[in-house]
């Protein structure tokens, strides 16, 4: 063992710094300073699965990671429909997830956001027109800004979320 300790001391720190994306600090400045001038706090957000295939939450989840780190925009996510701002619905709105959709839209506090990400949250992607499948987000509640893309990107998920608060304005 302190063999080992007496190889890490000589070493020293072997890590460098993270590379910085200049796309992502730009948006993220825009949406931190946006963030703030509307709500005055952090922006909470509830995400909702209304019945997607995962590649989208795979996206949103990649956000919260090291790279992107939504945290230090202004943006946490949050458990409860009543402690959010903002809903981000991924999927196709499938029959079984209307009821509970809708119950999550009206356990939200106002003002409130409901952002559809995805081709699938849009208008039912690949799946429209499935017995299973009621339809987009909008066809059960109502829906103020839409990210399109299958999966749509991290960075475009961001500049969806800045489009839709300067909507809120």
């Amino acid at each position: 063992m302190l063999r080992q300790l007496r190889l890490a001391l000589r070493a020293g720190i072997v890590t460098e710094p993270a590379p910085r994306d200049a796309d992502l600090e730009r948006l993220g400045g825009r949406l931190t300073d946006e963030i703030r001038r509307v709500v005055g706090r952090s922006l909470a957000i509830r995400q909702v699965d209304a019945g997607s295939c995962n590649a989208c939450e795979l996206e949103i989840a990649g956000l919260t990671g090291p790279h992107y780190d939504l945290e230090r925009f202004g943006l946490h996510f949050v458990a409860s429909p009543r402690h959010a701002d903002c809903l981000l619905v991924t999927g196709p709105v499938t029959r079984n997830m209307v009821e509970p959709l809708r119950r999550t839209w009206e356990a939200t506090p106002d003002p409130k956001l409901v952002i559809a990400v995805g081709d699938c949250a849009r208008d039912g992607g690949i799946f429209r027109g499935s017995y299973a499948v009621v339809g987009g987000v909008a066809d059960v509640v109502p829906v103020d800004a839409v990210i399109p893309g299958c999966p749509p990107a991290p960075l475009a998920i961001l500049a969806g979320i800045l489009d839709a608060i300067g909507r809120l304005r």
